[in-house]
Formats: structure tokens, sequence, C-alpha cells
């Protein structure tokens, strides 16, 4: 890049939300591709690729676009709804290393007596509600309380991933990125 391409790239404004819109307009500026196409961490792309030409999105495309993104620092502390009512609220996410893919959002369910934590995948997420700060899964209550628990010192491996992905009824995401190659 040159001096005057720093100088004149976007602002950032830290005390506003990330936009989609604004992550297009950032990109686009540096020739960056959107991320939120595809399967892999960079959209439809497994790595970071140098043909540039593929990556841009129109302005057009940009503007007429709402994709409502948000940190997770935002997001931690909206309340979960299960399709059956509440189970407790968003508490911290984990994000693999490899891809900077949030793989799941840790739940705390300590509404409910005694509680625990449990780990939820983006994937099972219906919708958000930003002004309520809701996230609402497909999952029931009853299936969320009798998850497997998640700590601190749970051991990340395909072993506990399919586990709890069995627990959910649900096919593991790398299945998706195998099928997907």
């Amino acid at each position: 890049m040159t001096k005057k391409q720093v100088e004149n790239s976007p602002s950032i404004d830290t005390d506003k939300p990330v936009s989609r819109q604004y992550e297009g307009a950032y990109n686009g500026y540096y020739g960056y591709p959107g991320y939120w196409g595809g399967p892999y961490a960079w959209g439809v792309y497994p790595y970071i690729e140098r043909d540039r030409t593929r990556w841009n999105l129109s302005a057009a495309e940009n503007a007429r676009t709402d994709w409502h993104l948000r940190s997770t620092k935002e997001v931690t502390g909206y309340n979960l709804l299960a399709i059956d009512g509440e189970i407790g609220h968003v508490d911290d996410f984990i994000i693999d290393d490899e891809t900077w893919t949030i793989r799941y959002l840790v739940v705390a369910t300590r509404n409910w007596w005694p509680g625990k934590k449990v780990l939820i995948s983006p994937k099972w997420i219906d919708s958000v509600s930003w002004d309520n700060k809701e996230v609402a899964v497909d999952i029931s209550r009853e299936t969320i309380k009798t998850a497997p628990e998640y700590t601190d010192e749970s051991l990340f491996t395909r072993d506990y991933e399919t586990g709890l992905y069995g627990h959910y009824n649900r096919e593991g995401y790398w299945v998706e990125e195998l099928t997907a190659v």
C-alpha cells in the first residue's frame, strides 16, 4: 500500500457496531474479499487469494444489503430463546483460531437452577433481535438443558464435537466443509 492509500482509508468509528455495509466498503477499499458468501473463512475461498478482481462487490450491491453484523462484545449477554421459551444468555464465543470462524456460542443456562454452560452452533440460530437483545434457536429448552456441560477445561477434540452434535441431532460442520470441497 502507498502512504496515500493509508491516509485515505475509511475511518473507523469505534463507538458504533460494525455493519456488513461498512465491512463491504472497507474490504472493497483494500481489495479484500467478503468472507460472508460461502462456507469458508473467506467466503467461497478457503484461503485468501491473490486475484482481487474476483472479490469486489459493486457499491450498489453493498448499499442495498443490510446484514446486521455485530461484534461478539455486543451480542454477549443477549438472552437465548429456545423454541419453547427462554433458556439463558450468551456468555462467550468459541472461535476457530485457524479459520477465524465463530464455531460456538457459550450459553449460560443459570436462569435454570442449578445452571451450567453449554455450546450452541451459530448455524442453529433462527434469528437475532437487536432491539430486544435476543438470540432465537430452533432447539427445545430440554435439549439445551441436557446438553453436555462446557467448562473452560473442556478439551476440544473431534470426539467431543461429535458427541455434542450427536446430542443436538445435527450433522457436524466438518462434514459440510468436506462436501463443499
